[in-house]
């Protein structure tokens, strides 16, 4: 019941209460109960990040089986394969042109990306060659 309805029936009340001589000793009552529910959505739990183990990465990863890609920091990029694997290409030195731009292509002759082969390129003009691929894998939470 809303205070609006509420304050409609107060003059109808009013008449039920009030006493009449021929109704003498009779009591009425009016009880009103107003219902409140509070939802509270209920937060996921956080889960920590995962943190990644290095291990001996393979010289060459097929780009067909490439899902995403992620810099890692400022002389590694991250892929994510479809099968949910994921290697860390890492480069030959600093790259100051990934930190710039955030974004690289490659020009390749063929569907493979190898290390010591393969040149990043960034948008702004640097390059950087692969130096290493290391295969990622997830810590054994203790």
């Amino acid at each position: 019941m809303t205070l609006l309805s509420f304050l409609v029936l107060i003059p109808a009340l009013m008449t039920l209460s009030a006493e009449t001589p021929t109704q003498e000793g009779v009591v009425r009552r009016v009880v009103i109960r107003d219902e409140v529910i509070l939802k509270i959505p209920i937060r996921p739990r956080l889960t920590r990040p995962v943190e990644w183990r290095e291990r001996k990465g393979p010289k060459c990863i097929d780009t067909q089986a490439i899902a995403g890609a992620l810099l890692s920091g400022p002389s590694s990029i991250d892929f994510v394969m479809r099968d949910r694997r994921r290697f860390r290409a890492v480069m030959d030195n600093d790259c100051p042109a990934l930190d710039y731009y955030g974004r690289f292509y490659f020009q390749l002759t063929d569907n493979r990306i190898c290390a010591k082969r393969e040149m990043i390129r960034s948008r702004v003009g640097g390059s950087c060659r692969i130096e290493r691929f290391r295969a990622l894998v997830p810590k054994p939470d203790l």
